[in-house]
């Protein structure tokens, strides 16, 4: 367990894999993410002496290299020890599908990285040192993280590397999720969601009719919720159809149907307004931000794989 935790210390710049997504449309939001604990490092002496900063632009260097990400190598070591970690954290994945998460998140990373140099990110030996210091504390003492960093096959040097770049990765991260704001244009809005073109002709005719009341209506084919989705801001629900014809929508207007990839939609917007973000719509919009800002960076990087 506390070698589990230097592991999820060196990913703490990796892109939250296996977290959920936004809801679907017929899912309102639910749930606050969980924050980590932190606990003061304690000073170690016995650590070998750390490397020079990693500048902004890459610099040749002796290291092996497994890959070269806009010039700017990922230590060929680096690349073992993450094989190794994601080996023993998921033994169920198949080699080809290690490697290609490994590669994929190292790219990400380093991308990450870099973007945050350029920015003026910095990380001096006395806060490395104290990085370490933790990482030693959590597995229990200098000669136990020493041993580990053995078994992965680390060189002092290409630990310290991996570790300075995973810090800068989390800082550009930070920065990309905090561009969310935390307030924003929302709709709240009810739906019938039935699953075939018929039934959707059959209640868009009902919800015509004079006097109905389209609450009541709905509850007629949700008993549980009534179809409220409850508030959500643009970029939030799976189907895009759905969330377009909201906003288009005023409140007390109800939409034609929507064919969407989980069936046909007829939604009514009960109100619209700027507010504060839900913890889990926000957190889903920064992880849309971080997932387009990787997207946008890996087109326009060039990224070498120098292993089989």
């Amino acid at each position: 367990m506390r070698l589990r935790l230097i592991l999820l210390a060196l990913l703490a710049a990796a892109l939250m894999a296996g977290c959920a997504g936004a809801p679907t449309a017929t899912e309102p939001p639910a749930g606050q993410a969980p924050t980590a604990a932190r606990t003061p490092a304690t000073p170690n002496s016995a650590v070998t002496p750390l490397p020079t900063a990693i500048p902004a632009t890459p610099t040749p260097t002796a290291l092996p290299a497994a890959l070269k990400v806009n010039g700017e190598i990922v230590a060929l070591a680096e690349y073992q020890a993450a094989l190794k970690q994601i080996g023993e954290a998921q033994p169920g994945l198949s080699p080809t599908e290690q490697r290609k998460r490994v590669i994929a998140e190292l790219v990400d990373q380093t991308l990450l990285a870099q973007a945050a140099f350029k920015a003026g990110f910095s990380l001096d030996e006395t806060a490395l040192r104290a990085r370490i210091d933790k990482l030693a504390e959590q597995a229990g003492g200098p000669a136990a993280l020493a041993d580990w960093q053995t078994r992965m096959g680390y060189s002092p040097e290409s630990f310290q590397l991996a570790l300075r770049r995973a810090a800068a990765a989390a800082w550009q991260r930070d920065q990309i999720m905090a561009g969310v704001p935390a307030e924003m244009e929302q709709i709240h809005a009810r739906q019938i969601l039935v699953q075939s073109a018929e039934a959707a002709a059959r209640a868009e005719q009902q919800s015509k009719q004079a006097g109905t009341d389209f609450a009541t209506l709905a509850f007629g084919y949700d008993l549980k919720t009534g179809g409220d989705l409850s508030w959500f801001p643009r970029g939030y629900l799976n189907e895009p159809a759905v969330e377009e014809a909201a906003f288009a929508l005023q409140p007390g207007q109800i939409s034609p149907v929507i064919k969407s990839n989980i069936g046909y939609h007829i939604l009514q917007v009960i109100a619209r307004q700027v507010r504060p973000l839900s913890p889990d719509a926000r957190l889903a919009l920064q992880r849309k931000a971080l997932a387009a800002w990787l997207a946008d960076a890996r087109q326009q990087s060039q990224v070498e794989e120098l292993v089989p």
